[in-house]
């Protein structure tokens, strides 16, 4: 299993994003305690997480995925149940 960093900012018309936010929970594991940034494990490619995504996305939108799979990584100010996600998953 793969971690990945999704970062995306919705700037397209419309605005229902109801579908992207269930595809990204629907990784099963993930992370999500900054606005629109997630950290989800799977067996995915990038590609293949990117072009799940952009199908709920809309034209302007943005969207970035880094797979950080043993990545080093640092974090303050998270409430605990943040901070243990990390802890626990990366």
């Amino acid at each position: 299993m793969a971690m990945m960093l999704i970062g995306y900012d919705l700037n397209g018309p419309g605005g229902d994003y109801d579908r992207l936010l269930d595809s990204l929970e629907s990784f099963g594991s993930y992370w999500h305690c900054l606005d629109t940034l997630w950290l989800v494990e799977t067996r995915m490619s990038i590609s293949q997480v990117r072009d799940s995504l952009w199908m709920h996305m809309n034209h302007g939108d943005k969207i970035l995925v880094i797979d950080v799979t043993g990545a080093p990584a640092s974090w303050i100010g998270f409430n605990q149940e943040c901070s243990d996600w990390l802890k626990d998953n990366l």
